[in-house]
């Protein structure tokens, strides 16, 4: 018998269980299906693509997109101990504040901007030191790049000049401007939330992690979560918890299980065949995602990143942790308003010194770079059902892209704006064929449909298990699913909309502030 049972060692799990096991006297099952995180790929930076579409990726591929062009999309998402954050682009970006004040509007209190920011620096150890806005000391290691490409300076430069202001910090006072992003890396290689978190408490008595381990259904009695039903080499298993069953699955796996054992919207589970335990009709609804854009050139000299895998920068990483392989590839950037009046920007610049084209999986053998439009905001809303009541079977996926016209507009004007950069002096040196959207694409129109029949996930899907208070929430503020008892999810799949940046630091502020209800005398659950 465990106290506390945690399903998904991705990033909010795996703080999960460091952080409830400095408790002695608390017992911990970790459970993760996917297995160790033993591949080099893994801890070289540079190299995580090649990580997409291998056993530690569970590949998703959503629904066909109407309007994508009818595409089924590639969702890469992590399978392995740490989760997404082991096979990620190790951003480190936090939602702009503005951003947790917004979830306010749906009626819970405790995640303003206020709220959060220590448990965002409860995780920190910034390398250049603590001060009003960030931490030192913590599991988490944040630095900036060893070796930035000398294109990621020109980016810098070339924004700049086209009036974006420079930001030595997302993560500080203010969020929009240019400038380096932070990292999730330690000593040149990739710290992801295993190595920080869970790695750490592995030699704890009271910590048993399971690599391998399917979780199916969640085991109710009567309206208690008291535990679950796994597969493991083959055979089903049952591990039970005394106090709290803890999802931590992510926005695809963890409503996917709730639905499974019968949580969720009852005429969906009636067309599955599951029983259902509780109505909650927002169980996989509010799905919302940060879709990119890119905007391609081929390179005239061979300045970037094509090709560094070759001997000497491996020798170079190797020895001195290093040179190019240090990249996340996705190097720097910036936030911007492409109107007047937005509480946060609307657009996020990522800039990267090598061609990005469908993940990065074909990308043409030349020199060239990348600069990626993030949509922040997006008004459209896609949803995670069941394909069936086969627990193996991937759930269906429909993010719903570009269903509102305004996902577009704010794209276009990320394209041109993209293209004015790129077009500044800085580039003129280095650019050479514009490979997207083409030099032919020079009308919204144009670029609306390179944008309808290229772009890709940015791999923040947020929203499906939504905290708030109304019919379509499914977590109340301290992230307990309403209508049961004993059971909790922690992770992004709670945010009610959109953060504007990255997903992986709110996912891991998420579980650090869990932790504090989870540990703290019980209060009455919500109705």
């Amino acid at each position: 018998m465990y106290d506390y049972i945690i399903v998904g060692a991705g990033s909010s799990g795996c703080v999960l269980a460091g952080r409830l096991t400095e408790n002695a006297d608390c017992r911990v099952l970790l459970l993760e299906a996917g297995g160790p995180d033993n591949r080099q790929e893994i801890r070289i930076p540079a190299a995580f693509p090649k990580l997409f579409k291998t056993e530690v990726d569970w590949a998703y591929e959503t629904e066909p997109q109407p309007g994508m062009l009818g595409r089924r999309m590639y969702w890469p998402r992590g399978k392995v101990l740490g989760g997404s954050s082991s096979i990620n682009a190790m951003i480190y970006s936090r939602a702009n504040p503005a951003d947790h004040d917004r979830w306010a509007q749906f009626g819970v209190r405790g995640w303003s901007y206020k709220d959060v920011l220590p448990y965002y620096k409860k995780s920190e150890n910034f390398e250049r030191g603590a001060n009003e806005f960030h931490g030192a000391g913590g599991p988490l290691n944040i630095t900036y790049l060893r070796s930035p490409n000398q294109l990621s300076y020109k980016f810098i430069e070339a924004a700049q000049s086209v009036g974006i202001e420079y930001n030595e910090d997302f993560n500080g006072a203010r969020q929009e401007g240019v400038g380096h992003f932070q990292v999730t890396q330690k000593g040149g290689q990739r710290h992801s939330a295993a190595a920080a978190f869970l790695k750490p408490a592995l030699g704890r008595p009271n910590l048993e992690a399971v690599t391998g381990a399917h979780v199916t259904r969640i085991v109710f009695d009567g309206r208690r979560a008291v535990g679950v039903l796994y597969v493991k080499d083959g055979s089903e298993r049952e591990a039970r918890a005394e106090r709290e069953v803890i999802l931590a699955g992510g926005s695809i796996n963890s409503p996917q299980l709730l639905m499974l054992s019968g949580v969720g919207p009852a005429d969906h589970l009636n067309d599955m065949g599951v029983p259902v335990l509780q109505d909650l009709p927002g169980v996989g609804e509010n799905l919302q995602d940060h879709l990119l854009i890119g905007v391609e050139y081929e390179l005239t000299r061979p300045v970037g990143l094509h090709k560094a895998d070759n001997f000497g920068n491996i020798l170079r990483y190797m020895v001195l942790k290093s040179g190019p392989l240090t990249s996340n590839v996705a190097e720097v950037g910036g936030f911007v308003k492409t109107g007047p009046g937005l509480p946060a920007p609307d657009i996020e610049l990522l800039f990267a010194p090598v061609f990005y084209m469908n993940h990065g999986l074909d990308n043409p053998d030349a020199h060239g770079c990348a600069f990626g439009v993030a949509i922040q905001h997006p008004e459209s809303r896609g949803s995670v059902r069941l394909r069936s009541n086969d627990p193996f079977a991937a759930p269906a996926i429909h993010p719903n892209y570009l269903a509102e016209e305004a996902d577009l507009a704010a794209g276009i004007e990320g394209v041109k704006l993209a293209r004015e950069i790129a077009a500044t002096k800085f580039f003129d040196p280095y650019r050479g064929k514009e490979w997207w959207p083409g030099a032919d694409a020079r009308s919204d129109d144009s670029v609306a449909e390179h944008i309808r029949r290229t772009s890709d996930t940015i791999y923040h899907p947020v929203g499906t298990c939504r905290m708030g208070n109304d019919e379509l929430a499914v977590v109340d503020e301290e992230l307990r699913v309403r209508g049961v008892e004993g059971l909790r999810v922690v992770d992004a799949s709670v945010i009610p909309v959109q953060a504007t940046g990255h997903t992986n630091a709110v996912a891991i502020m998420i579980a650090e502030k869990a932790a504090d209800f989870i540990s703290k005398p019980a209060k009455p659950a919500a109705e």
